[in-house]
């Protein structure tokens, strides 16, 4: 487990490194905001791309194999990254670093499964939480600091000693805790997950460049080939004897309602963590820094409470936390759609905190709660469901938003008497951010109204 979670926390630390960089970056490397996002969205379309796979995958080779040829292909990645000559080079580093992502996520999550009986899964998925949550939210402080007083090619170098360490420490002392079987693989099964994921989210993500938005074919063309493409997958997963993703695992209600409420939840997630970088710096002048500092506080205390959760979901289930946590959700989501320029930065503090605590209530219990209901042999499926469906909806979810942003800004600035002063730029910031705030809203009511279905899960009989 050392040794997964070693691997797992700096490769999925990547997923959010970079976001407090953003606005440095565009002027460095020369590209728009909606282009550049792509650091972010092709992170996650990759890893939602070979996730699928990695059921498969795990059935295949052993856990060393898996997750030592994982760890060396996110350290190549990082390498490619650390010293890219301009932005198709960081971007290639960047897609290599998400294919050993995408392949390591399942393989600790499995590995949970085969290890700990039921009762005992809370507290370990909690200590799992402490890496697939608290990486992702301490990216944009870490980054911070680092950018204070060195360039953005350090986010890599600095990553690379750990990521070669854990290369060496699995190889020594990681063990295999599941034999391959080698189920026959269908082609056909991956071409379509392939095409399915990934062109659901290239549209979403181009959907905010500017080149006439959902209207036009590149954007709803890609979105409509996705869903076709998406089920036809399904069809052909219900007819295969050993397919790809057993989308069997579906007829678990537990585990399906946490499935949506988890997909719900990453949005929000991803989509906040990427828009208060740009609301810090472009409408409260902030440094790179301060950003950094005030986004700690909040990351830090969602590390800790994780495991913490886990224990309590163990011994109360997952009502007595997701209820609350999504209650309370609401309520913080609300009072972002209020902020303006003027909020002071303890009262963002104030509120990034409640946030992540509330964050750490309902992911990880509920996502223990889903896959404790599963059979044994629906292990590898279920968690490379919600692992696919919860990275495309991190991707999405930042595509959305930014493009909602960057609409509220475009269409403020339309109407501005001087849209070259610094206070209407940042008033136009802040309108952007408020659209985008208002959707985070909605989508926190709706995973309260969800989280009310939920009940606590025994391992069901095939």
């Amino acid at each position: 487990m050392i040794s997964l979670i070693i691997g797992a926390f700096f490769s999925i630390l990547n997923e959010t490194l970079l976001n407090i960089a953003f606005p440095q970056l565009m002027v460095e490397l020369k590209v728009s905001a909606s282009t550049l996002q792509w650091l972010a969205t092709g992170y996650m379309l990759v890893v939602g791309v070979l996730v699928p796979a990695s059921a498969l995958l795990v059935q295949w080779f052993t856990t060393r194999q898996m997750f030592l040829g994982a760890m060396t292909l996110f350290t190549v990645g990082t390498l490619v990254c650390a010293i890219a000559p301009g932005f198709e080079f960081l971007l290639t580093g960047r897609l290599l670093q998400a294919a050993g992502t995408g392949l390591m996520l399942p393989v600790m999550m499995n590995t949970i499964l085969v290890l700990y009986p039921p009762e005992k899964r809370g507290a370990a998925m909690g200590t799992i939480g402490l890496v697939i949550m608290f990486a992702p939210a301490i990216g944009p402080t870490l980054s911070g600091l680092i950018l204070e007083s060195l360039q953005w090619r350090w986010l890599f170098f600095m990553v690379l000693p750990f990521a070669v360490f854990s290369v060496v420490f699995a190889f020594i002392y990681l063990k295999n805790v599941s034999q391959p079987t080698k189920p026959k693989v269908d082609v056909l099964s991956i071409i379509l997950s392939t095409i399915g994921f990934g062109g659901i989210v290239y549209g979403f993500s181009s959907s905010g460049e500017g080149h006439g938005g959902w209207t036009s074919p590149e954007v709803y063309g890609t979105v409509i080939v996705g869903g076709i493409a998406l089920l036809l997958f399904v069809f052909r997963q219900l007819k295969v004897k050993e397919p790809l993703m057993d989308l069997r695992a579906f007829k678990f209600p537990m585990f399906s309602l946490t499935t949506i409420l988890l997909i719900i939840m990453m949005m929000t997630l991803f989509s906040t963590m990427s828009l208060l970088p740009f609301l810090f710096q472009g409408a409260l002048g902030l440094t790179v820094f301060a950003s950094g500092l005030l986004m700690l506080p909040g990351s830090l205390l969602n590390g800790l409470i994780s495991p913490i959760t886990g224990k309590l979901f163990d011994k109360f289930g997952p009502r007595a936390l997701v209820i609350p946590g999504s209650a309370f959700l609401v309520i913080i989501m609300w009072f972002f759609t209020q902020v303006t320029a003027e909020t002071t930065k303890t009262t963002f503090l104030i509120l990034h905190i409640c946030m992540m605590v509330s964050i750490s209530m309902i992911m990880m219990p509920a996502q223990t709660n889903g896959l404790n209901q599963l059979p044994p042999r629906y292990y590898p499926h279920g968690t490379a469901i919600l692992n696919t469906l919860q990275q495309v909806a991190g991707a999405i979810g930042v595509a959305l938003f930014i493009g909602v942003m960057s609409s509220g800004q475009r269409k403020f600035l339309e109407t501005s008497t001087d849209p070259t002063s610094p206070a209407q730029m940042a008033q136009a910031m802040v309108s952007g951010v408020h659209n985008a705030f208002m959707i985070g809203l909605g989508f926190a009511v709706l995973a309260f109204l969800l989280a009310l279905f939920l009940k606590r899960t025994q391992s069901a009989k095939e």
